[in-house]
């Protein structure tokens, strides 16, 4: 089920605020993978999640904007960056509802603070590496790629679309991606960190052109490197939209 983004709650301790933002021009390109490769990343607490019995991996380049801590506080300097994340996903059974969940497998940002503030609250694998971006709209072409700097060499992802952006059809791959509401870490004393990611079902364009051009081994391990160098099982650009991070909790 979709859901929809909440009215920010900053008393309620269930529902505090970590920080608000939009995650805007998405590109998704993402590989069918041996469910074996991801074992090792599966926080405890939960399993993996498939898709018409396929386990996915997915590149993800967007742009972090309007960023605020609490949902209040404009950070000076660091309310607009770049970000990539390497990302498959998860669930986890709470009570009567399946909770459907991302686990990041590394991140990367331009920003020192924002990587270092991301792994001491949630210990997430973030780097910080210089980033570039390059969005276009030539109707009815849209275009958007993200580029960062690994070893002195640059590394892209980029995707080009046609047409008018839609919801996802109900039960299509495109849905499946999108609509992972929680995100799941493992923490450095074994346990798991469980957040809310709330925003509203983005829309998209299906991908006409997708690729990833680079050498992603000291960042991914040679195994989802290789992987990364197919053409993507599928690939589409997300508009996005504003989104409220919560609080995360431990979980047994």
């Amino acid at each position: 089920m979709a859901s929809v983004l909440p009215e920010i709650d900053p008393v309620s301790r269930r529902n505090r605020v970590f920080l608000s933002a939009e995650w805007r021009d998405l590109v998704m390109l993402n590989y069918v993978v041996d469910p074996g490769l991801l074992q090792a990343h599966v926080p405890p607490g939960t399993v993996l999640d498939s898709f018409e019995g396929r386990t996915y991996v997915s590149l993800v380049g967007f742009r972090f904007l309007h960023t605020r801590l609490r949902g209040t506080f404009p950070v000076p300097f660091h309310a607009n960056f770049d970000e990539v994340n390497l990302r498959f996903y998860v669930r986890r059974k709470q009570g009567d509802e399946d909770r459907r969940g991302v686990v990041f497998i590394a991140e990367i940002v331009p920003k020192w603070a924002v990587a270092k503030v991301a792994r001491l609250v949630y210990a997430e694998n973030y780097t910080c590496l210089p980033m570039r971006h390059r969005v276009a709209m030539e109707t009815p072409r849209k275009l958007a790629e993200y580029q960062w700097q690994l070893n002195g060499h640059w590394c892209k992802l980029r995707a080009e679309a046609r047409g008018t952006p839609a919801q996802p059809d109900e039960g299509s791959v495109e849905q499946f991606i999108t609509e992972h509401y929680w995100g799941y870490s493992t923490q450095r004393s074994g346990g798991c960190l469980e957040y809310h990611v709330a925003h509203p079902p983005w829309r998209v364009w299906a991908g006409t052109a997708a690729r990833f051009e680079g050498d992603a081994r000291a960042l991914y391990g040679a195994d989802l490197a290789a992987i990364l160098q197919r053409p993507p099982d599928s690939a589409f650009i997300a508009d996005g939209s504003p989104v409220i991070v919560y609080a995360g909790q431990g979980i047994s």
